[in-house]
């Protein structure tokens, strides 16, 4: 299976390539540029790259979900219409749950950090024993307050990963003795583990429905919570 993925779920977009479970390439670029100038010609390109043709992909894989309200809507449309156009399979997979993929952390925790605005961040928690992964937190959103609480009572090492990872250490840690801060080039989101996630899916036998995808914020937008506090103000 040839997996082309996506993941533009934060400022930074990435493209991954993965055949029958090896990474063939992958494009990463975090230069402010809209992710709508730059990642069908990632995508492009990437193919070109590593030899393959559009009608080479087997399956497309997006992030869901959650992140900036912008970014997962270009990201799933990219996805929705690429798969739309070669009649192939369609995968959503979480923003968090593909991070603790790509970190590859082997024994611990990896605790996924998305800043959200609002003195909040996305999040979910998970736990590594030999490579094998279990979710013990869904995702959601919640406030460094009440994330600080949970964290406190975990033993090992809890790796942070996710553009609010640097905002998390810096405001956990001096309570927090065992929060670990991943490189640069680990900690943020990668197209690699959307594409992990999206083959595991299909191992399963899950059909990747593109015209049942949509995102996945866990709240509501800004200008929604707006207009639902304007109604509320004016009934």
């Amino acid at each position: 299976m040839l997996i082309l993925a996506f993941e533009t779920s934060a400022k930074a977009a990435s493209v991954a390539l993965t055949e029958n479970g090896k990474l063939l390439g992958e494009s990463y670029q975090n230069t402010g540029l809209t992710h709508s100038q730059t990642l069908i010609v990632m995508a492009e390109d990437l193919l070109k790259q590593c030899g393959k043709a559009v009608s080479d992909v087997t399956a497309v894989a997006v992030a869901e979900g959650p992140g900036s309200f912008t970014g997962v809507r270009i990201g799933v449309a990219a996805a929705k219409g690429f798969a739309w156009g070669g009649e192939i399979p369609c995968y959503g997979v979480s923003t968090l749950e593909a991070m603790a993929e790509s970190l590859g952390v082997y024994q611990g925790y990896v605790c996924p950090v998305m800043d959200a605005r609002r003195s909040q961040v996305y999040n979910a928690l998970f736990y590594v024993n030999r490579s094998i992964i279990e979710q013990v937190k869904e995702d959601r959103a919640i406030a460094l307050a009440d994330l600080s609480k949970e964290l406190e009572a975990l033993d090992g090492p809890i790796f942070l990963v996710g553009d609010g990872s640097t905002l998390t250490y810096n405001t956990l840690s001096e309570t927090i003795s065992n929060l670990v801060l991943p490189p640069e080039h680990r900690m943020h989101q990668r197209a690699t583990g959307v594409a992990i996630l999206a083959a595991k899916k299909a191992a399963a036998g899950e059909p990747g429905d593109g015209n049942a995808l949509t995102p996945n914020y866990l709240r509501l937008s800004q200008a929604e919570r707006e207009r639902m506090e304007k109604l509320k103000v004016e009934n």
